[in-house]
């Protein structure tokens, strides 16, 4: 019998920011022992400690090295199986965590494939995926070659963060010489140009695909549309809005095709992935934008297990320790409740609940707790409880009706909630 059969399996979760409530929970539920790592800052969320077996936090700048050095200090009485990255920030330390103790999981080869969008769009473009053209900001000769075939205007994109963070728009070859002189003069090594990019701006509706992976294959899929850009909400202000799109649509069909593409040429053997693309108002065809090796944010988990009945958060944790066997999983199941075996534990193919549609409308909120009790129709299904975020998500049958209240609330946000702040230009 394997070792990690005959007690519990011990799992380490990262989490740089307030993120996994589900996945610590479910994994508690199968049987393990739960460790979280988490930054001081973060020490006073809303953590699911009867879940936790621990809860440990670090200083707000710790390295790999430190935790490391925090993971050996904690293998010394209970040793690690997993470790899991419930945040994007902590995908590469988890990964050089996982090496360092010889553990299953994501390599830091594969980790940096995901956080770089250097290596993510060579890998990308080698496997023939359509993405927008993109030159490093580094050879000038390079550059110049760029912007003279590429038309304005361009995208100037950090390498390594996440969401709309530090992305600005360009539209003559001056600003980006100026951009990169600014750049070069940071204190920061790793703030300078060469961990930029350039690329292509197209402009078109950006789509989302959230999966689930295991062994190589995507078990699960779900895609949704942006109601507007995420870099013009965060340039401009306004409600963050993203809804399901057409189920067995040709939009659908096409996105699930070209996240299989990358799944398989970035290699992720299992977890989540978010990935999104662009739909170019031009002539039509989706480009690829980026992949995360993650849960997507702003809630997207929920919207998909209000129109599909699937967690993404809790079909993770039931992958991560799939292996360990299912003894303690049937025996922990309540009366009446399947195996997990049967809900798609360890599965390749995960079945969704239910068929049905759902969206979001978010935003940064004027109030520190705002009221949305003056939104009361049927069809919200979730309330979002954090402070100065004011958020609703909405399910139906009917994907119009969707819409339809996506419409009207986004509006009515802006009236009775939404608060501007200027854009990050770094991940704080």
């Amino acid at each position: 019998m394997p070792e990690t059969a005959a007690r519990p399996l011990n799992v380490i979760c990262l989490a740089t920011y307030f993120k996994g409530g589900d996945f610590i929970r479910e994994c508690k539920r199968l049987g393990c022992n739960v460790i979280l790592i988490t930054k001081e800052k973060m020490l006073q969320e809303d953590w699911p400690h009867d879940s936790l077996d621990d809860l440990i936090a670090v200083p707000n700048d710790a390295g790999p090295p430190l935790m490391i050095d925090l993971v050996a200090f904690i293998a010394r009485k209970v040793k690690p199986d997993r470790v899991v990255a419930l945040e994007e920030f902590d995908v590469m330390t988890a990964a050089l965590i996982r090496e360092h103790f010889c553990l299953t999981g994501m390599s830091s080869t594969t980790a940096k494939t995901f956080r770089d969008k250097y290596r993510m769009a060579e890998a990308a473009k080698a496997a023939g995926v359509c993405l927008p053209e993109f030159v490093p900001l580094i050879n000038p000769d390079d550059l110049r070659d760029f912007m003279e075939r590429v038309p304005p205007p361009w995208i100037i994109k950090p390498r390594s963060d996440v969401s709309a963070i530090g992305i600005r728009k360009v539209n003559d070859p001056a600003e980006v010489w100026r951009i990169i002189g600014e750049l070069n003069e940071r204190e920061n090594l790793r703030e300078r140009a060469s961990y930029y990019l350039l690329a292509r701006f197209i402009p078109g509706e950006v789509f989302h695909v959230d999966s689930i992976v295991n062994n190589g294959r995507v078990a699960f899929a779900g895609a949704n549309r942006y109601g507007r850009p995420p870099l013009e909400v965060a340039h401009g202000g306004g409600a963050y809005v993203s809804r399901t799109v057409a189920h067995r649509s040709e939009n659908e069909k096409e996105l699930f095709a070209i996240n299989r593409q990358l799944v398989k040429a970035l290699k992720l053997d299992q977890g989540a992935a978010h990935a999104e693309f662009i739909k170019s108002d031009a002539d039509g065809r989706f480009y690829f934008l980026e992949i995360a090796a993650r849960v997507g944010g702003a809630y997207i988990a929920d919207v998909l297990e209000a129109a599909t009945g699937l967690n993404l958060w809790r079909e993770w944790a039931r992958i991560e320790v799939a292996d360990a066997g299912t003894s303690r999983q049937e025996q922990s199941a309540g009366a009446g409740e399947r195996p997990d075996r049967e809900r798609g534990l360890g599965s390749n193919k995960l079945k969704p609940r239910r068929n049905e549609y759902a969206g979001i409308v978010l935003s940064l909120s004027k109030q520190e707790h705002p009221d949305t009790s003056a939104y009361d129709d049927p069809e919200i299904v979730y309330r979002v409880k954090k402070r100065h975020h004011a958020g609703v998500i909405v399910r139906s049958k009917n994907l119009a009706r969707v819409e339809e209240l996506l419409t009207q609330y986004s509006g009515r946000f802006a009236d009775d909630f939404v608060a501007v702040v200027p854009p990050l230009d770094k991940a704080e």
